[in-house]
């Protein structure tokens, strides 16, 4: 009888969980659906929303790449409806996110593979020259704009990105259970209610020292984060994450286009030291911009300054296009 007790709980909680997670990811999907279009890339669809002027022309296009446990809601709510009123906005699900797909395995987790699903997208629509915006994870994914896929880039923006390598960053026991049948489980039946539990401790971290929007999980529509598949990749983010860095950090003084890495002083998810100050120093002609006692989600502490940094990219490259038309205007001259 005690043996069968032993086996009947964990089974039990099992089942219960997985009832609950299926309920809640059925609710979920139905208080948030999607607010953008779809587009495919190899084979793939990804999520996506346009903004722009009402009035007039777009002086740009902007890109917006999410972090962990987010969404392009979010991305839109914290820089993209601002920036819209005067550029082309595209904000997007990463590929697992949102309502993005991913295909399976920890492959399609790794960021260049991702910056190459979002580069073909934009490919599809049409756009060059592009300010590349990546808050937190996403700053392991925009680095690739300027390296591999220059024809739809112009400039790169890091907000509190991931960056660099970390001492004792790779945790193999940790990528072995993401990609095991036991971590497939666990996704689908006990990881989604610890962490709604866990989830007004992870609000608070995120936005410390600054106190969190009201209404922020609503409004950024960020309980689409904890939906099973969603939120297995998630971790599978963090599981390739380290090398992943580790592998793309040797290239970054190849970089030759503009770069801008903005981050706050008292950010205590993204370490500023290790991180931005360091991507910095990679990158040839960087600008660093350091915002005093703010933490990891400057978008929301100063929403100014983090406004004026990416605007300042998008007219560089709006300048740097003038002149290169107004050259190719003289030399017809002359010819």
């Amino acid at each position: 009888m005690s043996l069968l007790l032993v086996l009947a709980v964990p089974l039990a909680l099992l089942i219960l969980g997985a009832a609950f997670t299926y309920l809640y990811a059925w609710s979920i999907e139905r208080r948030f659906p999607p607010t953008g279009r779809f587009i495919t890339v190899e084979g793939s669809r990804l999520h996506y929303r346009e903004e722009g002027p009402r009035h007039g022309p777009a002086r740009g296009t902007i890109v917006l790449l999410h972090g962990a446990s987010s969404n392009l809601v979010e991305s839109m709510l914290g820089l993209g409806v601002r920036l819209s009123q005067r550029y082309r906005v595209l904000a997007f699900d990463r590929p697992g996110h949102g309502w993005s797909e991913r295909k399976p395995g920890l492959e399609e987790a790794q960021p260049a593979r991702q910056a190459a699903l979002v580069a073909g997208a934009l490919r599809q629509l049409g756009v060059r020259d592009a300010v590349i915006v990546g808050h937190s994870w996403s700053g392991t994914v925009v680095p690739y704009f300027a390296l591999d896929h220059t024809d739809v880039t112009g400039a790169i923006l890091v907000l509190s990105g991931i960056t660099s390598p970390w001492p004792g960053g790779y945790i193999g026991w940790y990528r072995r259970l993401i990609d095991s049948r036991a971590g497939w489980l666990l996704m689908r039946t006990l990881a989604v209610p610890v962490l709604l539990v866990l989830r007004p401790w992870m609000k608070r971290k995120t936005f410390w020292p600054q106190p969190a929007p009201p209404d922020i999980v609503r409004k950024g529509f960020i309980p689409l984060a904890f939906r099973p598949r969603a939120y297995e990749a998630n971790m599978q983010d963090f599981a390739v994450m380290y090398e992943a860095v580790l592998r793309q950090s040797v290239r970054y003084g190849d970089i030759r286009l503009p770069v801008t890495v903005v981050a706050g002083d008292h950010d205590e998810i993204v370490w500023t030291d290790l991180h931005s100050r360091s991507f910095a120093r990679a990158v040839p002609g960087a600008e660093l911009i350091l915002m005093p006692g703010i933490g990891h989600m400057p978008q929301y502490a100063d929403q100014t300054t983090v406004l004026a940094a990416i605007e300042a990219l998008a007219e560089r490259i709006v300048s740097s296009d003038s002149l290169s038309v107004a050259g190719r205007g003289g030399d017809n001259v002359m010819g």
